[in-house]
Parts: structure tokens; sequence; C-alpha cells
């Protein structure tokens, strides 16, 4: 996990999620993740499009380029926005976050952990360079 989370975090600005909107995949650009208690985790607004698409069908595939190797991660995103602590430290990371409306008080603030992970580093050939599941 930590280094599915360090090429996230460290080796890319984007990482793309693709979900599914009814029978057809979606992509869109997420910014950067935290490492909270063990887990991954990316936020959102309940009110966007992808929060109703993960809330439907929570399997995503999340991918990211580096300029040299790619990530392919193959898991579950799972809603954990009751949990305050993990919202506080979301907006202590990032310093956009209250300007962008996500504050404790902001029902819409949504934060997601991966889970049942299948992540997979690839170099520019397509060849695997490691793999790991969480």
């Amino acid at each position: 996990m930590n280094e599915t989370f360090k090429f996230l975090k460290e080796n890319t600005q984007v990482n793309y999620v693709s979900t599914i909107n009814e029978g057809k995949p979606s992509c869109r650009p997420f910014g950067d993740p935290i490492l909270y208690d063990n887990k991954i985790y990316v936020i959102t607004n309940k009110h966007k499009n992808v929060s109703k698409q993960i809330e439907k069908d929570n399997h995503v595939c999340i991918v990211a380029y580096d300029d040299t190797n790619w990530i392919r991660i193959n898991c579950e995103l799972i809603d954990d926005s009751n949990n305050m602590e993990v919202k506080q430290a979301m907006i202590d990371e990032f310093d956009w976050a209250i300007e962008a409306g996500y504050t404790l008080d902001n029902p819409e603030f949504q934060v997601l952990y991966i889970a049942n992970a299948d992540s997979t580093i690839y170099d520019e050939e397509g060849e695997i360079i490691s793999q790991y599941n969480f």
C-alpha cells in the first residue's frame, strides 16, 4: 500500500478515477490522496456525479502516469464521510480545502478510502514493475 500511495502522492499530480455511469465507463481527474489510519483516502463532493456513481457501484479503476511509469489500481472506494478525524486531516493537508467548501459542517464533503485493491505499476513498455494487494 505504501508504494501505491507514494506513486499517487509523490510521482503524479493527477490521478484518473473511472466509474460506471449507466453501463458506460466514465473517467475524471482526482487530486492528491492522503494516507490516514493506514488507508489511502480521496476527497470529493456528494453532489458530484462521481459520488453518485460510486454510491451505485463502488468498484473503480484509478490510473496515473509519472512520465516514466504508470499505475493501475482496481479497487473499491468506501465512503467514510462520518469520520471527522479523516475529514480534518484532509482540511489540514490541503490549504485550498476550506475555501473550496470542504468544512466539517458541510454534509456534501465526502471522503472515501481505497479497499480491496489490486495495484500494479508498469513501465512504458507495459511490463509489470511491481504488484500490491491491500
